[in-house]
């Protein structure tokens, strides 16, 4: 039966690429960065992200005691900030398009941008809250108050929805202050740089900005909007040289992927641990190393989309809920793990990993759907027009 989670590598690329269509020699899948293949895409990589956060449950090396340990899903133990690092490209991508697109796009700015991620980083946080204290957590004095405004993440999977506003709200005042696009941009990179480089001298702790995946794929926001700056100009370029990119980018990211991992290995973020003089230094070069990693990846699917267009009546559902898949899902990961995050023992342990990853996505699913519906009440989308 444990043999039954490598079913997920063939579920994997049949969910990706069910009802693609390749484009022939010399021909190109136009939209590969229109937002139905981007939601189309992210909806798959919010699985990806919950088979990650499932593998460090299972097969994460750290696990105790190793008797713990399943096989199986180990390639995604490592993989997270990869996946977050396209959703952040989108991020930027999207932003820049969108402010060039619509008109006085910066009024209502923070409504139509920043409230939304808010809002679901409060509405799961409560869960989490909740469903700690379900659950046999003890709670008390400032530990509530920890919890409840996540400066102690009661829902560990959301630290990518505290950076995110950060990262909206530098893009909004970047182009409120600077007229000129070129300037803006480049306020936008530096603000980015200065948050990546402010995370390499905090050493690891229980608050924000607590470990390297709180930045080592930050700057892929600013790569999106570099990118949709110069789109015109890249795209074509690529197209005049696109098997050279693809046997630099594709083909050379497993190499990339090994030699980045060496270099974590040597330098490490966890110079704290043995008291090195020249800890941010290291982390540094770490990040250095995992940024390119990221901009590769990245990049790889970029390519691959050029020549595949995905969609399908699954991707299309996904790509609707990401966000809120992304940060309900959690809550069975957590209640089917062995132990609940901060160690209580969990209700419905799980031993077999294959059935362990169906229960998280059967009930992940529907949860999602309903807290989505939720937010779109409290923001009073879809909302009908008055006659």
């Amino acid at each position: 039966m444990k043999q039954l989670i490598y079913e997920v590598y063939v579920i994997l690329p049949f969910i990706l690429l069910w009802r693609a269509q390749f484009a022939g020699k010399e021909e190109w899948n136009e939209g590969f960065l229109s937002l139905e293949q981007s939601k189309a895409f992210q909806g798959f990589l919010a699985v990806c992200i919950m088979l990650h956060h499932i593998a460090q449950k299972t097969c994460a090396s750290w696990l105790q005691p190793k008797t713990r340990i399943v096989h199986g899903l180990d390639m995604f133990v490592p993989a997270g900030f990869l996946m977050v690092a396209v959703f952040l490209f989108f991020n930027g991508y999207g932003v820049y398009k969108s402010f060039h697109a619509k008109e006085n796009y910066l009024k209502g700015y923070f409504g139509r941008r920043i409230l939304p991620v808010i809002l679901a980083l409060y509405s799961t946080t409560l869960i989490f809250f909740v469903v700690r204290l379900l659950v046999g957590e003890k709670i008390e004095g400032m530990q509530i108050v920890y919890y409840l405004t996540s400066l102690k993440l009661c829902n560990p999977n959301t630290w990518y929805v505290i950076v995110l506003p950060f990262f909206y709200l530098f893009f909004y005042l970047a182009f409120r202050l600077f007229k000129k696009d070129g300037l803006a941009v480049t306020f936008t990179c530096l603000l980015v740089l200065g948050y990546m480089l402010l995370g390499t001298a905090i050493n690891h702790n229980d608050w924000w900005i607590r470990g390297e995946w709180w930045y080592n794929c930050s700057a892929l926001f600013p790569i999106g909007i570099l990118f949709a700056k110069f789109e015109d100009k890249i795209i074509p370029h690529v197209k005049k040289h696109y098997r050279i990119y693809v046997l630099v980018a594709v083909l050379g990211f497993l190499p990339l992927y090994l030699g980045v991992d060496q270099i974590v290995n040597m330098f490490s973020y966890y110079g704290e641990n043995w008291g090195a003089p020249d800890t941010v230094f290291r982390r540094r070069v770490c990040l250095f190393a995992q940024s390119i990693l990221c901009a590769d990846f990245v990049f790889a699917w970029l390519l691959l989309g050029m020549k595949v267009k995905i969609g399908n009546p699954f991707l299309h559902f996904m790509g609707k809920i990401t966000l809120e898949f992304y940060l309900i899902h959690g809550v069975f990961v957590e209640l089917f793990d062995h132990t609940f995050d901060g160690g209580v023992k969990s209700p419905f342990p799980i031993k077999i990993v294959f059935f362990y990853v169906i229960a998280v996505f059967v009930l992940g699913v529907p949860s999602a759907v309903l807290l989505q519906k939720f937010h779109h009440l409290v923001l009073r989308k879809n909302k009908k027009p008055k006659n």
